[in-house]
């Protein structure tokens, strides 16, 4: 191998088969959360809160923060790269939240509002891109950043259309076939807005990495978030699922018995 030297701009690869898998856990996160979106208001028009909450876990802590994640595994540097943990679970928790009002404004007021998907398309572009680029600095390794600002606005400006389209599909697509093509364009949107925020920057090597007492990473994490990710993603169906079937018979029970 031939020896670092101190300045010298790195050139990273990528392996293939982990972002194969940030793409999967993106489009299935996609899928979930489409699905837990055509559930999210009920019969009397009012928002379900837990479903909302499952949709907001769904796209933004799967469909996006997981797949970032994984993304960011994928990058790989002639040198190990760990993550610092708090910066990393603050990035999750945004993600989530960010998701969670961003599909309450454009569809948790008992209709799909244009003002409200205006308005949650642009919070959740810019948020998805706070996380991010807090992503990319909770990475610990020997090597400084410098972005590239032009290739830094293209991802915004990705992210804000992804976030735009992914409402919009969100709340007017019910079959289940289209449902499916749209995960699929919406993890196609949201890894491009991930791997062209990555093509932003330029790792230039330093002495040593800085100490973090507070930093995870291993081999198998790629592995372990997908694994996990898919687990959180088959309880939230289920839940979201078993609900809209109670929820069915108990609202013809009810008009059953309302008095004519």
């Amino acid at each position: 191998m031939t020896p670092l030297v101190v300045g010298q701009v790195l050139s990273p690869e990528y392996s293939l088969g982990l972002v194969a898998l940030s793409f999967l856990i993106s489009f299935f996160g996609s899928l979930v959360a489409l699905i837990c979106a055509g559930r999210m208001v009920g019969a009397d028009g009012k928002p379900n809160l837990a479903i909302v909450a499952c949709a907001a876990v769904a796209l933004g802590g799967i469909g996006i923060w997981s797949m970032h994640f994984i993304g960011m595994l994928a990058y790989r540097l002639p040198f190990g790269i760990s993550y610092n943990m708090p910066l990393t679970i603050v990035s999750l928790v945004a993600a989530i939240l960010i998701s969670g009002i961003a599909l309450y404004l454009a569809g948790g007021r008992r209709k799909f509002s244009r003002s409200g998907w205006l308005a949650g398309s642009l919070l959740a572009g810019l948020g998805v891109c706070v996380m991010h680029y807090m992503g990319m600095f909770a990475m610990n390794m020997r090597a400084t950043m410098s972005f590239d600002f032009s290739m830094v606005a293209l991802s915004v400006v990705i992210a804000i259309t992804a976030a735009a389209a992914a409402l919009w599909l969100a709340f007017n697509l019910r079959k289940l076939s289209h449902q499916v093509a749209a995960a699929a364009v919406m993890g196609v949107a949201v890894c491009t807005m991930h791997y062209v925020g990555m093509n932003a920057a330029s790792m230039i090597c330093t002495a040593a990495a800085p100490l973090d007492a507070l930093a995870l990473g291993g081999s198998y994490m790629g592995l372990t978030v997908f694994g996990t990710a898919g687990a959180v993603l088959i309880f939230i169906y289920w839940v979201v699922t078993g609900s809209s079937l109670d929820a069915a018979p108990a609202a013809s029970t009810q008009q059953r018995v309302r008095p004519s």
